[in-house]
Order: C-alpha cells, then sequence, then structure tokens
C-alpha cells in the first residue's frame, strides 16, 4: 500500500480575506488540515478536515475564524493537502 504524501501550501493575506480563501479551499477537498497563523508566526487555529466533516459541523469553526480574522491585519494560512 503506497504511503501518503503531504504537500503544504501557504498563503499570506489580509484578515478579510481569510474566511473567503478557507471556504474555497474546503470546497477544493483533497485537504487534512488548516493552521491559520498570526503576523509573528504564532498558530492561533488548527482546523483539522476530514471526509465526515461537513457544513453543520464546519459553520461554528468558520464563525471564529471570521471573528477572529476580523482583528488581524495580516496573516498566513497554512494547508495540508494529500498527494496521490
Amino acid at each position: 500500500m503506497p504511503k501518503e504524501k503531504i504537500k503544504n501550501e501557504e498563503f499570506k493575506l489580509n484578515g478579510d480575506e481569510v474566511l473567503a480563501k478557507i471556504k474555497e479551499l474546503i470546497k477544493a477537498g483533497n485537504i487534512r488540515r488548516i493552521i491559520l497563523k498570526n503576523e509573528k508566526d504564532e498558530v492561533l487555529m488548527e482546523i483539522p478536515l476530514t471526509f465526515a466533516l461537513v457544513g453543520a459541523v464546519l459553520a461554528p469553526i468558520l464563525a471564529a475564524v471570521g471573528a477572529m480574522t476580523a482583528l488581524l491585519s495580516k496573516c498566513t494560512i497554512i494547508v495540508e493537502r494529500k498527494e496521490k
């Protein structure tokens, strides 16, 4: 059985762009985890994503991300994707 490879992508965004980008990434699929960091490179939130995660469970997480990023001027999103 082949091992699953993980690829990291990094996006530097303004606070008001973060929520839209996270929603876009979730819709794209094949994401294992999203890490949100502030300007000082401190982890603010880690969001593990699995195929079982559905909209009803995701809604409160997105609300928390939206509230948090409204207070930030710049932040970084690190996305862990599964590669085949």
